[in-house]
């Protein structure tokens, strides 16, 4: 099997992967560019074993990530731990196989470069806009061949809601959720807060959105992954799919059309 690693800002996601290409298991863990191989050998391990799996079922590996602080550890786990070179996304013989068309391609994040990947296999021969929601927010559009067209990037919901407490020193931290009610006339700071952070990223949403579909200029599929993705899932109008695995399944496509795979 394969062991997918998407290696994001906020958490380490890993994922056994079938010969089919369907993803059988997935974990997670918080992102900390210090944990060793070891470290994450335990934890994996013992995961492993709750699942029914061993180490040795894994015969491939494939990392993507966007702290390049945490890459050499993981390498070292694939190496020591499963007696496997990882493959990094992006690198031969791993290379994107689309067209990155925009000025700086190699300051393109990896998971972005993935989406587009993972996307295109669910939705081709048709313009998309990939939302993902994680430590920052990227709105990318993918074009009806696949190629990387470009996007933009805002602040996440949860780095915005830090900043609100930790600036104001009377605002409560809050849990994201979306309040009570659809009004946005709150009558308590908690639910002030609720509807301002709501509300309002469901604004930056819709805006982004149609400004974009706007300057695309032809049909387009929402496709939303991340984390909080689902909470404004409710919000039909948004999007026109959610698939929170969307970075791990574009691993395991990457890893499925790699120079010399089957």
């Amino acid at each position: 099997m394969l062991l997918a690693v998407d290696n994001g800002n906020t958490n380490v996601k890993f994922a056994l992967v079938d010969e089919a290409g369907e993803i059988v298991q997935r974990w997670r863990i918080a992102t900390d560019a210090r944990r060793t191989a070891d470290e994450y050998a335990v934890w994996l391990d013992q995961l492993l074993q709750m699942e029914g799996h061993k180490r040795s079922d894994i015969d491939a590996v494939i990392i993507a990530t966007v702290v390049p602080r945490a890459l050499h550890n993981l390498q070292v786990l694939s190496q020591k731990y499963f007696g496997i070179d990882a493959l990094v996304a992006g690198r031969e013989p791993v290379s994107w196989g689309i067209a990155l068309k925009v000025d700086e391609p190699r300051a393109l994040g990896a998971d972005r470069a993935v989406n587009a990947i993972a996307a295109q296999a669910l939705e081709p021969g048709i313009d998309k806009i990939v939302i993902s929601f994680g430590t920052a927010t990227t709105f990318d559009h993918i074009g009806t061949e696949g190629s990387y067209l470009g996007g933009s990037i805002a602040p996440g919901i949860n780095l915005s809601l830090d900043a609100l407490y930790n600036a104001a020193a009377m605002l409560p931290r809050i849990a994201i959720e979306p309040p009570p009610s659809q009004s946005v006339i709150g009558r308590d700071t908690v639910g002030q807060m609720q509807i301002g952070i709501y509300f309002g990223y469901v604004g930056l949403i819709e805006g982004l959105l149609g400004r974009m579909k706007a300057e695309i200029g032809r049909p387009v599929k929402v496709i939303a992954t991340g984390g909080l993705a689902a909470l404004f899932q409710q919000h039909s109008h948004l999007f026109d799919r959610v698939e929170p695995d969307l970075t791990l399944r574009g691993l395991a496509k990457l890893y499925a059309n790699r120079e010399g795979g089957a």
